[in-house]
């Protein structure tokens, strides 16, 4: 189960990743400055990176006894 664990964050994580630079690439596509790129793509992935972070986090929690 721990090695299932394990393979299913690394899975997610490459996805964020792939995710994150496919969104920046979208906000970069019609954009005239740096502004019109990295603020809405903070708002759009910041609350994302924060749930998978703290979604990892919970899974990576020892059980309790």
């Amino acid at each position: 189960m721990k090695s299932l664990t394990w393979a299913g964050l690394i899975a997610g994580f490459v996805l964020l990743l792939f995710g994150t630079v496919m969104v920046f690439m979208a906000f970069d596509r019609n954009s005239h400055s740096n502004s019109d790129t990295i603020r809405p793509f903070l708002i759009t992935m910041a609350p994302v990176w924060a749930v998978a972070i703290a979604s990892a986090m919970v899974l990576l929690r020892r059980p309790k006894d």
